[in-house]
């Protein structure tokens, strides 16, 4: 409180960012949540171009094509032939969702004197499951969503079993139109995460599924002129070999992780490339960008409940395929 801050920050021209870090157990290196190093409008995996060793790699210079980016699915009619049957489009209103699924549709503050509507909803994570399923299954895409089409910048984050470890996540920057921006990066985040595998039909049970939109962009002039818990973070500095390098935390990720401002710094610094000493002189040399973002989850579970309380309205699937594919996919929830 009482900082000077800087006017003006720009999301829709920055560099892809992080949203979370692998568990500590999975790996000895330093925790894999930052953006690589880079500018432009390039999406990039969380943890940015740096794999599960912690070396950083470059984004595609300003104007470029987004890093690990796929095309960009063409809509169409979901069904065919084969089995498993493919999953309906999931847009529409939370009517029939399950107690667990209803729950996540519910805004904070939302009917309160001067709230926001969120735009996130668990359509949105139901539709990323959408996209993957059919893409695993070697269905056609789902059918276009119904829920709004406005650009945000954007993550999707795919977390797996009990313990809900990172299994992949990439976002961009860049403003992109819901509908084509959560196709892309739906398979983005599962499949080309560079730290992980891709994503098999064998995980689909265990998987949660996380949508983030990010918003209100602003430059500060204070490095420590952002509330963990409250504010994403996107810094930029020179490393020691003057290059200019970029990372990111999501909001969440300083709070899960328990650290206070200087350690997500100095967690940013390292994972964006800096490999020497960072001192306090250094830390006031960073530009800090905050920013807010609007997060949805779901489950698996979650996401079947959806579906068939729904009843298939856009894609028709005979009873007896509908209960053998939920038969198939209900798996012990330790498992993972």
């Amino acid at each position: 409180m009482g900082r000077k801050r800087c006017v003006g920050g720009d999301g829709s021209k920055m560099a892809a960012g992080c949203c979370g870090v692998k568990k500590q157990k999975l790996s000895s290196s330093p925790p894999s949540g930052s953006a690589g190093p880079g500018g432009g409008g390039g999406g990039s995996h969380c943890g940015g171009a740096a794999a599960a060793g912690g070396e950083p790699g470059a984004l595609p210079p300003p104007g470029g094509p987004r890093l690990n980016g796929i095309g960009v699915l063409a809509g169409g009619a979901a069904g065919c032939a084969l089995s498993p049957p493919p999953p309906p489009s999931c847009g529409g209103g939370p009517a029939g969702l399950s107690p667990p699924a209803s729950s996540l549709l519910a805004s904070p503050g939302s009917g309160g004197p001067g709230c926001r509507k969120m735009v996130v909803s668990a359509e949105m994570c139901c539709f990323c499951f959408d996209v993957l399923y059919c893409h695993l299954y070697g269905y056609q895409p789902p059918r276009s969503p119904r829920f709004t089409n406005d650009p945000y910048p954007l993550f999707v984050t795919w977390k797996i079993g009990r313990d809900k470890r990172l299994r992949g996540c990439i976002g961009t920057f860049s403003a992109m139109n819901l509908h084509s921006g959560l196709r892309e990066y739906t398979l983005t985040s599962a499949l080309k995460d560079s730290r992980f595998p891709p994503v098999t039909r064998d995980e689909l049970p265990r998987l949660f599924c996380s949508v983030s939109l990010l918003t209100n962009f602003e430059d500060v002039c204070d490095y420590m002129d952002w509330e963990v818990g409250v504010h994403g973070i996107r810094i930029e500095f020179i490393n020691e070999k003057g290059s200019k390098r970029t990372a990111t935390y999501l909001p969440e990720v300083a709070k899960e992780q328990g650290w206070d401002h200087i350690q997500t710094i100095d967690s940013l610094l390292r994972k964006g490339g800096y490999k020497a000493p960072i001192t306090n002189e250094f830390r006031k040399t960073i530009k800090l960008t905050r920013y807010r973002s609007e997060k949805m989850t779901m489950s698996y579970t979650e996401y079947l409940a959806h579906r068939q309380h729904h009843h298939f309205q856009n894609v028709k699937i005979p009873c007896s395929s509908v209960q053998d594919l939920q038969i198939r996919h209900k798996q012990p929830q330790h498992q993972g």
